[in-house]
C-alpha cells in the first residue's frame, strides 16, 4: 500500500481527511479491518509531514488576497523509511 495524497480540510466542528493511496489487493470498503489500514496509513503519513516540517518548508505558491491559499513544499529526509507497505 503506497500512499499518495493526503488532505485536511476543517470544516466547522470537524477535520475531514482525503486520503489517496495505491494497493493491489486487500479488504473491501466498509470492513473493519479496511479502515484500520487506511487509518494506519494516515496516521504514518501524518506523522511524516510533522517531521518534514520541523526540519523547515518553503512556501512555494500562494493565491488570493482575503482568503489565502498557500503551498508549502517540506521534503522529508532521504533516510527516511519509505511510505510504503507491502511492497
Amino acid at each position: 500500500m503506497t500512499l499518495q495524497r493526503l488532505v485536511l480540510d476543517y470544516r466547522t466542528g470537524e477535520l475531514v481527511l482525503r486520503v489517496l493511496y495505491l494497493r493491489q489487493d486487500g479488504p473491501n470498503p466498509g470492513t473493519k479491518a479496511r479502515a484500520r489500514e487506511v487509518t494506519a496509513l494516515t496516521r504514518t503519513g501524518l506523522e511524516r509531514a510533522l517531521e518534514a516540517l520541523e526540519g523547515g518548508a518553503e512556501c512555494v505558491g500562494t493565491s488570493g488576497f482575503t482568503t489565502r491559499e498557500d503551498v508549502l513544499l517540506a521534503t522529508i529526509s532521504p533516510d527516511a523509511n519509505p511510505l510504503a507497505k507491502g511492497a
